[in-house]
This record gives structure tokens, C-alpha cells and sequence, in this order.
């Protein structure tokens, strides 16, 4: 029962819980360049103006697979806080992230498809560290299922904290945040702002920022498997633990510029490599 009110919960107040923290995202990043900023629910009336205005699509194919991916993300949320397996959940993920490499690349316009380009070397680049991710609460927990990893007798993190660095780097390229924005940015301070969105518009650009809602979700939703246990005061930690990583999120963005893809690729496999595989090799010993 606590499984099904979850999984409901998640489909239907994940876009909403996202945009409020688009809402606090913003107003934070004002806050830190001297700037009054939108109002908290800004994103809610752009998603609104989105869906009122009208679907000029360049095919027919780019708004399904809009949808695509805005579907499976939100399965693999369901299954996340369903209690499912993690792995199962971040396979799901990169197939979703696959859907929009796909939409994006539907149309011939250059800057769509280097952006889908730019999203794929973004893959290759946090995927090795996602998997070890899950490889660590496998072996600090003894298993890959959520529901057992929420009920353990210790916080993941003080097993796996080397894992939680790297998953803070990495996730900057989940959250575009810079200096990781190389595909797509929500900010005018690079050469190629919307990259894979340049060619969605009106309701299938919409569809575009309710998935990255309910992906955001998700992605907080594995920070918090991190910090809890089975004490009823570790959600209350777990809770606290996520909103201080998605705030120093939003100060990486702010005082960090844009990378190459080279630099972007090299530092993601140096940190899965240096704090990841570290990580995992003293887990392999002293587990």
C-alpha cells in the first residue's frame, strides 16, 4: 500500500514539486547576480503560455517521441519509489535520455542536431559513474532492491561517500547545469543556448520541461537513498541532505563557466574513475 500511495505521489506531484524548484532555481540564480528575478511560480505560467500557444511541429515523429520520453521517465520514477530495483531504474533512465537524443535529431536543423550530439558524449560521460552507483548500494546494502536500501540499519553514505561526489559532479550534467550545459541551457552564456530544444515548441516543448520535472525528481530521489535508513529521523536528514545538494547545484551553475565536450568527458571519467572506482574497490574489501 505504501508502494502504490508512493508511486502516485510521484506521478502526480513530481511536475509540480519540479517547477516550484525551477521557481526557487531561478530566483536563487537572480539572488546571486545582483538580480530581482521572476516570480516563485514564473514556471508554471511558461508552462501554461506554452500549451496555449500553437504546435507548429517540424515532422510528425518529433512530438511522439517527445511523449516517449516523458512516459518512460515517469516510469522509471514509479519504479524508483515504488521500491524497485535501481538498476532496473537507470537503465530505464538512459533509454528515456535515448527518446530525446531521437527527437531531437528528427529535424535537420544543425543546431538540433549538435546539440543531440552533445547529449550523447554527455551519456557516455555519466553513465560509467551512474552504474557504480548502483553497484555501491549493492555492495554496502547486499542489494539492488529500493525498498531494502530504505529500510537498512545505516545510511548508504557513510559507505559510499566517494560515490555521493561523484554523483554530485556528474548530476550537474542531469540538471544542465554549468559548467556542463553543453547540449541545452536554460542561460544565455554560451554559443549555443537550446541546442536539442531549438525546433520544439508550444506543447511539445512543454512535454520537454514536465519530463526534466519529473526526471529532477527522480535524480533528487537517488540523492536520498543515500542518506537514509530505516530510523524514522533519517527522511527527515535525507530530505534536508537533498535540498542542500540541489542548492550547491545552483552555485556550481552560477560561478562556473561552460567547458569543452573534451574537458566535460576527460574530468567526468577522472572523478567516476578516481572517487567512484575507489569507492567501490574499498567496498570490495571491507564488505
Amino acid at each position: 500500500m505504501i508502494s502504490i500511495i508512493s508511486v502516485i505521489c510521484y506521478l502526480l506531484l513530481a511536475p509540480f514539486a519540479g517547477c516550484l524548484l525551477d521557481g526557487v532555481d531561478r530566483i536563487l540564480t537572480a539572488r546571486m547576480q545582483g538580480r530581482k528575478g521572476p516570480r516563485l511560480l514564473q514556471p508554471f505560467y511558461d508552462i501554461g503560455k506554452l500549451f496555449s500557444k500553437q504546435m507548429i511541429a517540424v515532422n510528425n515523429v518529433q512530438l511522439l517521441l517527445n511523449l516517449s520520453y516523458l512516459v518512460i521517465l515517469m516510469i522509471a520514477g514509479a519504479m524508483l519509489f515504488a521500491g524497485a530495483d535501481i538498476l532496473m531504474v537507470l537503465f530505464i533512465l538512459s533509454t528515456a535520455d535515448m527518446f530525446l537524443i531521437m527527437a531531437a535529431s528528427s529535424d535537420s536543423s544543425p543546431y538540433a542536431n549538435m546539440g543531440a550530439s552533445r547529449e550523447m558524449l554527455q551519456m557516455m560521460a555519466y553513465e560509467p559513474l551512474t552504474l557504480l552507483v548502483a553497484v555501491g548500494f549493492y555492495l554496502s546494502v547486499g542489494t539492488f532492491h529500493v525498498g531494502t536500501i530504505v529500510q537498512a540499519p545505516h545510511s548508504a553514505v557513510l559507505w559510499m561517500p566517494g560515490l555521493l561526489f561523484g554523483f554530485m559532479f556528474t548530476a550537474a550534467l542531469k540538471f544542465r547545469k554549468s559548467p556542463f550545459d553543453l547540449s541545452t541551457s536554460h542561460h544565455a552564456h554560451q554559443e549555443m543556448v537550446k541546442g536539442i530544444t531549438t525546433e520544439m515548441s508550444g506543447a511539445t516543448l512543454a512535454i520537454m520541461n514536465i519530463a526534466e520535472y519529473y526526471e529532477k525528481i527522480l535524480l533528487l530521489g537517488i540523492f536520498f537513498l543515500f542518506f537514509v535508513n530505516r530510523e524514522w529521523w533519517s527522511w527527515i536528514v535525507a530530505i534536508f541532505a537533498c535540498g542542500i545538494v540541489y542548492f550547491l547545484e545552483i552555485v556550481w551553475d552560477n560561478i562556473s563557466a561552460r567547458l569543452k565536450w573534451k574537458t566535460v568527458l576527460t574530468s567526468c571519467w577522472v572523478v567516476t574513475l578516481v572517487a567512484g572506482g575507489t569507492n567501490i574497490l574499498i567496498l570490495m574489501l571491507i564488505r
